[in-house]
């Protein structure tokens, strides 16, 4: 078809990522669809890596992930505060009549330096603002967490990305510090999808 007009999921620079020559993986939607084009941009080679850069599918496979680790209720897009939090879950406690609450936000890691994520790519000023929301949830009683949804192949670790947004690195350690869990979830990556692989149990 020539050259084509491609969506890019991803809010993100990309720019280490889109160079020129580098293969793409494009999901391509028929002439019926509504759209203003035919075909989204949801994966690219970068050497011998593939990498996932649909900023959806974090939270998809996040889903999937959370419905294996015995939660009672799995609430997505939680308003809490000023913010909508990716997912709200709950675990009952029969014996006390109580539950615990938890609420995680999820963050989709695409930049890769030496095998290490960094995170973001770009400044977002929303990331600050959910930690933030986050430190106020921990100290309400809530079990807060982060998960870095790691969307390349053999990166375990992710790091703040202080260059680009010093403000999260600060608001990060922040968070640490007032109890928010961290949780770094590498994944499989296919041409066909994305998979959570960790063993990692949410208590």
């Amino acid at each position: 078809d020539g050259v084509q007009t491609c969506h890019v999921k991803n809010t993100g620079r990309c720019a280490e990522l889109l160079l020129p020559g580098a293969p793409v993986w494009l999901q391509r939607f028929g002439a019926d669809a509504k759209r203003k084009t035919k075909f989204d941009l949801i994966a690219v080679q970068k050497g011998a890596l593939l990498l996932n850069i649909d900023s959806q599918a974090p939270n998809q496979v996040m889903k999937e992930w959370l419905s294996a680790q015995g939660f009672d209720v799995i609430h997505p897009e939680y308003t809490y505060g000023n913010s909508r939090m990716d997912f709200y879950m709950e675990r009952r406690k029969a014996a006390q009549n109580t539950s615990e609450r938890y609420l995680l936000e999820v963050k989709g890691c695409t930049l890769e330096k030496e095998g290490i994520g960094y995170f973001p790519d770009a400044p977002t000023l929303r990331g600050v603002k959910h930690l933030h929301e986050l430190i106020k949830a921990a100290g309400e009683g809530y079990h807060a967490m982060l998960a870095f949804v790691i969307s390349m192949p053999k990166v375990t670790k992710v790091l703040p990305n202080v260059e680009t947004h010093p403000e999260f690195g600060e608001a990060l350690a922040e968070a640490k510090a007032a109890g928010v869990q961290i949780l770094e979830l590498p994944c499989k990556v296919t041409e066909d999808g994305l998979e959570i692989r960790s063993d990692k149990r949410i208590r």
